[in-house]
């Protein structure tokens, strides 16, 4: 089942009416068919660091300069320490059955983002979305959760999967800090939902997204080859050259997979991992589009030290919260955070939608 898509009309975000279909176990139920949110303020996460990318601490409140639409905002700068929701969420197409083994030992990294009040939910994804284990405090129950994803088919519903996770965290504790953690491919294969409404979505919830991607060039060394159809012609029945035996070998040799250029999907990847010669994908938009974090990984090393610089942002981040005096500027809101030192960068999310504007 799909979440609720909201449209924002200024301030005030509806949700579409109609028809709830029965919860599945895999699916949070909805209660209600029809609800309103109010949106009272923008929160935007920002991490700040020198010209050498180190992370900078101690920075005042009056420091900060916010600016919605290019016109400054009076802010509220946030130190104290809130709990984390985390929805983490695991790609478990048949692609990556070999990268799962790595990935399990997520369950004992998650402290590290978690803390000692926050809570995490796990889902894994192929064509199905599946429910591993509800919000909960016990770092136990999420590594048994972890533990239990298995390979699936060949989809990954990654844009529905972060819909679904979005909706989830929409139902946490207010002051929670709501952050969503994929573990996924740099693409999306058969999800019914559309990037740029997932986008919004996760906006208007005050979502971060985070994303660790798997390789792919891992992927295409270690994935399991395709067997493909059966040969719906018999073996003897093949025409081969002249004295040669018909044999499943001989066949194969002669029409099957081998006489075929295996390594262009590998040089492709190549391109599109170091080269970006084709289109964005989804985990980068959604990563920037929230102000979260993009990370990849080749190896187990590689694993854990994402989560560690996931974690440290995370901590590191001053919220800022506003409510703008712009509001009745539909369309899109650029935001600009700065301090007063020149020479520090400010990392945040770049904007918001309102809706009534051009598309």
């Amino acid at each position: 089942m799909k979440p609720l898509r909201l449209l924002l009309l200024p301030l005030i975000v509806i949700a579409a009416q109609g028809q709830t279909p029965a919860p599945t176990p895999d699916t949070p139920e909805l209660s209600e068919p029809v609800f309103r949110n109010t949106v009272t303020n923008i929160l935007a996460p920002t991490l700040v660091t020198d010209k050498s990318g180190n992370i900078v601490d101690g920075i005042k409140p009056a420091q900060f300069h916010l600016f919605d639409n290019g016109k400054e905002q009076n802010i509220q700068v946030d130190v104290s320490y809130q709990p984390i929701s985390v929805v983490l969420a695991i790609e478990a197409s048949a692609r990556v059955e070999s990268i799962i083994p790595q990935i399990k030992h997520l369950g004992s990294l998650m402290p590290l983002i978690l803390g000692e009040r926050g809570e995490a939910a796990v889902m894994a994804f192929d064509s199905r979305l599946r429910l591993m284990q509800d919000f909960t405090t016990d770092s136990d129950k999420v590594k048994a959760a972890i533990d239990r994803v298995t390979a699936g088919n060949s989809s990954s519903r990654m844009i529905d999967t972060v819909d679904r996770a979005v909706f989830m965290l929409r139902k946490r504790p207010v002051n929670n800090r709501k952050i969503v953690l994929l573990i996924t491919e740099t693409r999306d294969v058969a999800s019914e939902g559309r990037i740029r409404e997932s986008l919004i979505n996760a906006q208007l919830s005050n979502v971060l997204i985070y994303t660790v991607d798997i390789s792919q060039i891992v992927l295409r060394l270690t994935q399991k080859n395709d067997p493909g159809r059966p040969d719906p012609i018999e073996v003897t029945a093949r025409s081969l050259p002249m004295g040669t035996p018909a044999t499943p070998t001989s066949v194969a040799q002669a029409y099957g997979s081998q006489n075929r250029v295996q390594f262009t999907p590998l040089l492709k990847e190549i391109y599109t991992d170091t080269k970006k010669l084709f289109v964005a994908n989804p985990t980068e938009v959604f990563t920037k589009g929230t102000g979260g974090g993009q990370f990849s990984f080749m190896k187990q090393k590689g694993l854990e030290d994402a989560i560690q610089r996931i974690s440290l942002e995370i901590r590191s981040q001053y919220l800022i919260s506003y409510r703008p005096n712009n509001s009745d500027e539909p369309g899109y809101h650029e935001i600009v955070v700065t301090t007063n030192n020149s020479s520090q960068t400010s990392k945040t999310r770049p904007g918001y939608w309102l809706g009534g504007g051009k598309q």
